[in-house]
């Protein structure tokens, strides 16, 4: 029988999920909760076998960021990611979090039964992953769309800063250039510009992100720095490569 946590933030589809789960006699639900925080809280202090884990949170982490962390402590805890969400922020996330096994990724709405969603848990734990086709390519659509240009994924006046910040400006400077009284409009529009591009994670300070926009505006392509500092970019044919300059 399989630990369970399951993270979902509806609590009133919650309990009739885990009591539906637990009726199979397949899994035992050993925790639950409605946000990314509180899921790694739990998993911190007992992982449990396998999560299953929505894609929309209560909370400031979603789904896809929740077992980015709870995997960085945990390699590989199997997920089970499940959503009636269509929004490219969660795909490009996923495509972002390179997750490559011991997961699932798929719709409420395709799997609804319980019993469907524990064969789903069971690969997950055996190494096993797989993904709705439908998400896939809705995953491979946001993918083409980056892929054109990380500029396109900003508004005009982000575009603005950004290409200012590859010259070298400093917010002071581009603030002058685009008629702004108050500098701190700039830091504004940098951390959307650091968000949209994923680089506002919490162990990188602004210098770095700041660097790490200019690379990518003169790149042309987004690139995901790891942990070590390492920058990945991601081939036509899906596969994460450690990224040379051009």
């Amino acid at each position: 029988m399989l630990n369970l946590l399951v993270v979902e933030d509806n609590e009133n589809l919650r309990p009739a999920l885990i009591a539906g789960l637990e009726d199979t006699a397949a899994v035992r639900v050993v925790h639950d909760c409605g946000s990314g925080e509180a899921a790694l809280d739990y998993c911190l202090d007992r992982p449990p076998d396998v999560i299953l884990m929505d894609v929309q949170l209560a909370g400031q982490m979603n789904g896809i960021e929740a077992a980015v962390a709870i995997r960085r402590e945990f390699p590989r805890l199997p997920v089970v990611f499940y959503s009636i969400q269509d929004d490219d922020a969660y795909y490009r996330d996923f495509r972002r979090s390179g997750i490559l096994s011991h997961y699932a990724y798929v719709r409420k709405s395709n799997y609804l039964l319980p019993k469907m969603i524990v064969p789903l848990l069971t690969d997950a734990v055996a190494g096993r992953s797989f993904i709705d086709p439908n998400i896939e390519s809705r995953v491979q659509e946001v993918r083409h769309k980056d892929e054109q240009s990380p500029m396109a994924l900003l508004e005009p006046n982000e575009q603005a800063v950004a290409r200012m910040l590859a010259q070298g400006m400093t917010n002071e400077q581009i603030a002058l250039r685009l008629g702004f009284r108050d500098k701190r409009t700039i830091s504004r529009t940098n951390g959307q510009i650091y968000t949209t591009w994923g680089l506002n994670e919490t162990t990188t300070d602004e210098k770095v992100a700041r660097t790490r926009a200019a690379i990518i505006i003169h790149e042309g392509r987004l690139i995901n720095w790891d942990a070590d500092g390492v920058g990945w970019v991601i081939t036509e044919q899906d596969e994460w490569v450690e990224w040379v300059e051009s």
